[in-house]
């Protein structure tokens, strides 16, 4: 019978999280020889190494793909069984959420404030960046759930949608196309454009629905955050498609006009968690909540 410690398999969460022993040793408050000890341990009984060593770096193989989703689960099972006897204590831990740009600034704030109601006691970590990255850290067990704008395929990945927005395009104050009047889609052809970055759901969006209608169009610049965007259209270096939620106070204060397009401009948000993740009460109650909470389109 296999005699597999929750020391070996924190370590080799650690590991995989910081993706070598001595950051993973400091993250543990361990020193690097125990950690390595630890890791060849739970190797050797096993049968199987779960790292490929290549230069020094130690790279997640298949086996260690295998074991990672047991390992994450069974962690936060110890974690409920730490807490569950103590008065005044919840076996709920704090929650990793990643978040889009334009949900992480707009959205995820008033979704996660609704939640603080239910559970005030509770810290989440949120961390804001493009929607591919998200799933890759996703799949790398790296966070427990993500609020995207774009979509995913990835199968190892459930993804459902939460909720929605509007897209808007904007163009400069001086623009002879932001008077007021509805524009049709032809009027925007042989234009700059600024753009997110790849693996932006906004760029996505762009790509998939406006684009198409372009019989040219050209890129004069890519930002990866919404203010450079609309601070580089205001100073007129081209039109954006941005959320609706991010540009209002623009276009209220006069850094930039909103285009009237006859064009459908509706997108949708997916709350994407990994299919093999152990859903814990607090990932539960989170699910739970995105998906029956009011779209802030609607409030």
């Amino acid at each position: 019978m296999l005699n597999i410690s929750l020391k070996q398999l924190n370590v080799f969460f650690s590991i995989t999280q910081h993706g070598s022993l001595t950051c993973a040793a400091n993250a543990l408050c361990l020193s690097k020889s125990a950690v390595s000890m630890a890791l060849s341990e739970l190797e050797k009984q096993l049968g199987t190494a779960l790292f490929d060593r290549v230069n020094n770096r130690l790279i997640l193989n298949l086996e260690g793909r295998t074991l990672l989703p047991l390992a994450d689960e069974l962690i936060a099972r110890a974690n409920e069984i730490s807490t569950l006897f103590t008065e005044g204590s919840s076996s709920l831990s704090s929650l990793r959420i990643g978040a889009s740009e334009t949900i992480g600034n707009q959205v995820a704030p008033y979704l996660l404030g609704d939640l603080a109601k239910q559970a005030p006691d509770k810290l989440h970590r949120l961390f804001i960046s493009n929607s591919a990255a998200i799933c890759e850290k996703l799949l790398d067990y790296e966070l427990d759930a993500g609020l995207i704008e774009g979509t995913t395929t990835h199968p190892e990945l459930i993804s459902q949608v939460f909720s929605g927005d509007e897209m808007a395009i904007i163009a400069a104050s001086s623009s002879p196309l932001a008077d007021g009047k509805k524009v049709s889609i032809s009027q925007l052809n042989n234009q700059p454009w600024v753009l997110r970055e790849p693996g932006s759901g906004t760029r996505e969006f762009f790509l998939h629905s406006i684009a198409p209608n372009l019989t040219d169009w050209h890129e004069s610049v890519e930002l990866n955050t919404t203010e450079a965007i609309i601070n580089s259209v205001s100073a007129g270096l081209g039109f954006a498609c941005l959320s609706q939620l991010a540009v209002g106070s623009a276009i209220a204060d006069g850094r930039v006009k909103a285009i009237q397009l006859d064009v459908e401009m509706k997108r949708q948000f997916y709350l994407v968690y990994h299919k093999q993740k152990y859903l814990n009460p607090q990932l539960s109650r989170l699910i739970s909540h995105c998906l029956n909470w009011q779209p802030l389109i609607q409030r």
